[in-house]
């Protein structure tokens, strides 16, 4: 989307009201510890939290989109009272429709977050009114859907870095 004017990307901001984030990859540096027990932890940005807090200051809910079933993430998202939270989401793009009838809101008021060839659908769809964003280690699946490729990698403040972009083009 290198055509995409700044201008429109100010005025698409301005209408924001919920940004939609992909886990792994995102919210965490897309690894993984494993005991014989299974997954036991993951690593989530303290940084990135304080972007859903920032976000929420100025009237933006964050909602997170997972085809994994995390127990972890529920926790997570229910210590930064994310409470629109979709796990086990195999078909990102088909629960758009869910996600626009429980909030209520239309396509140009939602920004999505993803790294990977699962987000591609979901992005491209919000791309055309919304806006869409990556972490600077997104695969190239996605990376032609961003409005905005953050400079930061996923788990290490990518959400943030799009938060604050988001919030500052709000204020202009």
């Amino acid at each position: 989307m290198a055509e995409f004017d700044q201008g429109k990307f100010l005025e698409r901001a301005k209408h924001i009201r919920l940004v939609l984030s992909d886990n792994d990859g995102v919210l965490t540096d897309n690894g993984v510890y494993y005991s014989e027990r299974g997954e036991a932890f993951k690593r989530y940005s303290i940084r990135d939290g304080m972007g859903v807090e920032r976000l929420a200051a100025v009237g933006v809910r964050t909602g997170i989109m997972t085809g994994e079933i995390s127990p972890s993430l529920a926790k997570r998202a229910e210590k930064l009272k994310i409470d629109l939270l979709y796990l086990g989401v195999k078909d990102k793009l088909a629960r758009l429709q869910d996600v626009l009838d429980d909030t209520g809101l239309e396509m140009n008021e939602l920004a999505y977050i993803g790294d990977d060839v699962n987000d591609a659908g979901i992005m491209e769809a919000i791309a055309s009114r919304g806006l869409t964003a990556c972490p600077g280690d997104a695969t190239a699946f996605v990376r032609p859907l961003s409005h905005y490729i953050c400079s930061a990698t996923g788990g290490n403040g990518a959400f943030r870095e799009f938060a604050e972009k988001l919030i500052s083009l709000r204020s202009d």
